[in-house]
């Protein structure tokens, strides 16, 4: 082995100890625990809990729900925001990144805090879109309010990742589209999106694990009586209705089995569109 190699791995070593005892250890922790059952030892008997209990479940599919719908509705405002800030002045444009950069930072009970005293039942923008007509009612502690919550937290990541994206969209490209007498709806379905697909995908990937492993805001804003995975996880390691931390690894198990699951699609889709682009 040269010496360079041997002074690289010595400088890797550090990373590799801290990786190990704050990525691997703990998830083989988890793994471990989620078949230990506190009544019938080792096996899969929390799972078979979770997936045959209405409320578990409920969890699940609120996570998902939610996750999903704010990743969406992120993505889809990040994009068109990304997009404009390219044709604005400089100082604007960065003002906007470092106002998404600012903003990008603040979540948990501040961010709860703040949206409760706009959206609240008593809120300054619910009681004006009440007077005006608007609404009859808004509830914030529904999962339509916690898809909006989630939304707000998820546009200026979304707008960071995918800002550096359109620097891959040239313009001479539009130009030759159009002097060959493509229309901007054919630009973009044929040369727009081919590009932009595999930074669409990481970035919704990405909002798509941020809001699944939200806790702090949702449990601010709901005190935990809201049913999501984050949420019944805190709750039995810290024994607020029962305390059963391998009941907890097993919800933690899943937690990560679904993000897997949407790496996994996310590199089959990255892999299609190559060929597809070929």
């Amino acid at each position: 082995m040269s010496r360079s190699k041997g002074l690289a791995l010595l400088c890797l070593l550090p990373f590799a100890v801290f990786f190990i005892v704050f990525q691997i250890a703990p998830l083989v922790w988890v793994l471990i625990h989620s078949v230990q059952s506190q009544d019938s030892g080792w096996g899969l008997a929390n799972f078979s809990k979770i997936f045959s209990s209405k409320f578990y479940r409920q969890a699940i599919e609120h996570s998902l729900q939610i996750s999903f719908w704010s990743s969406v509705f992120g993505i889809v405002i990040a994009v068109l925001g990304s997009y404009s800030l390219r044709k604005v002045d400089s100082r604007l444009r960065n003002f906007v990144n470092a106002f998404a950069n600012m903003t990008s930072n603040f979540s948990g009970v501040p961010l709860a805090f703040a949206f409760i005293i706009l959206l609240g039942f008593n809120g300054s923008i619910t009681i004006m879109l009440k007077q005006a007509g608007i609404i009859e009612d808004f509830n914030l502690y529904s999962k339509t309010g916690l898809i909006i919550l989630y939304t707000y937290f998820q546009i200026p990541l979304g707008v960071l990742l995918l800002y550096p994206a359109f620097d891959a969209l040239r313009e001479d490209w539009r130009e030759s589209a159009s002097l060959l007498g493509a229309s901007s709806w054919q630009f973009w379905r044929f040369i727009g999106l081919p590009v932009l697909t595999p930074a669409l995908l990481g970035t919704f990937v990405i909002l798509l694990a941020n809001a699944l492993g939200a806790y702090a805001t949702v449990y601010a804003l709901t005190t935990g009586n809201f049913n999501v995975l984050p949420i019944r996880i805190a709750a039995l390691v810290s024994g607020d209705i029962s305390l059963d931390p391998n009941m907890a690894s097993a919800l933690a198990v899943i937690l990560v089995g679904l993000m897997t699951l949407v790496t996994l699609v996310h590199q089959w889709l990255l892999k299609r569109t190559y060929h597809v682009a070929r």
